[in-house]
């Protein structure tokens, strides 16, 4: 896996992700796990409440905050590659709602990026219930 073309962005907010090499590997760890040969570009850009809404508007005609967007950019169906924008705001938030730290809420929200651009979809209630299936099993899959 191509893990130096993973990268992290601030847009708007001053936040310092930690462990980024460690996210990396994981996140190889589980686009091998689910079949693909390797990664592409893949970008993770952590943002306010406020321009994720901004994005979300303008791209996805939703007019509702929410913590994670993802734009797939793959062009071969073996390689994954693509944009996740994050709201730092969002997961803090809901690592309150939820009663789990900062830390893992981010790294639900990272792998809920990583599982979309595997093919994984949650607009139904099967299709969520699979997804927070497999958000918990590569979770429990990490090693920091």
């Amino acid at each position: 896996m191509a893990l130096r073309d993973i990268s992290f962005f601030n847009e708007d907010v001053d936040y310092k992700i930690k462990d980024k090499q460690k996210i990396r590997e994981w996140i190889g760890v589980t686009v091998a796990t689910e079949g693909f040969d390797r990664i592409g570009e893949l970008n993770f850009i952590l943002c306010s409440d406020a321009f994720l809404l901004e994005i979300n508007k303008q791209y996805l005609n939703h007019d509702t905050y929410t913590d994670i967007v993802t734009f797939d950019s793959s062009e071969e169906d073996s390689i994954i590659s693509g944009d996740i924008f994050i709201s730092v705001e969002r997961t803090r938030e809901n690592a309150l709602k939820f009663g789990v730290s900062e830390r893992d809420e981010l790294h639900r929200v990272i792998i809920h990026g990583i599982l979309h651009l595997c093919g994984y979809v949650d607009k139904k209630r099967n299709d969520k219930e699979l997804m927070t299936i497999k958000e918990n099993e590569y979770l429990g899959k990490r090693m920091f």
